[in-house]
């Protein structure tokens, strides 16, 4: 595994947010932020897409036991439509942060945009889940809090495999929404046209 950073700066207190299911056609997008206490060691930890499921489940529950807080926000797919899926990532870890009951002196965030939050510096991280151990750890919540949720929401439309594909556009679940159309838990703004499958990119 990857050797990861404990933080950007020492003696701080930092939260790592980051996102899963941004481009996902159906399902939330979900915002995780987490702080993690200076000396946490883990040789497990790594960007949740660099890992198995057996082993994102192995360190949820390690992650949310050790943490200094954490927390995991979803926002649903009417707000995506709304917002469009940037805004919306970054609005899920701004609340992702309020929600920590911990207010953090610095924050830590995948990717390359962010909005100002209060009047805390932040940096973001091209790849920063496989950079910084903060943000590997919120990548891991992100991930496993939102598949947990599509495997439930399988169980009430069946058709579309969202216990496999977690709402991602395989083929197969482009195919299923061409047959049966869209759920309540579809973005229509990532699936304009069902008459056009070629959208679809199959």
């Amino acid at each position: 595994m990857a050797a990861l950073f404990p933080y950007l700066e020492a003696g701080r207190i930092e939260a790592g947010c980051d996102e899963a299911g941004r481009g996902c056609l159906a399902g939330p997008v979900s915002c995780a932020a987490v702080i993690l206490p200076p000396d946490f060691k883990c040789d497990l930890l790594d960007d949740s897409k660099r890992l198995s499921e057996r082993q994102r489940d192995k360190l949820r529950p390690l992650i949310e036991r050790e943490a200094i807080a954490w927390a995991v926000v979803m926002v649903e797919p009417e707000e995506i439509d709304r917002i469009n899926i940037l805004q919306a990532s970054i609005t899920g870890m701004q609340r992702a942060l309020e929600a920590l009951g911990v207010l953090p002196e610095h924050i830590l965030v995948d990717g390359n945009k962010f909005r100002p939050y209060k009047d805390i510096p932040y940096t973001t991280v091209v790849h920063g889940d496989a950079t910084y151990m903060s943000i590997a750890a919120a990548s891991i919540l992100a991930k496993t809090h939102r598949d947990e949720l599509m495997s439930r929401l399988h169980e009430q439309y069946p058709d579309y495999g969202w216990d496999g594909n977690k709402g991602y556009p395989t083929k197969a679940h482009k195919l299923a929404i061409i047959s049966h159309g869209l759920t309540p838990y579809h973005r229509r703004s990532f699936s304009p046209d069902l008459t056009a499958p070629s959208l679809f990119d199959l």
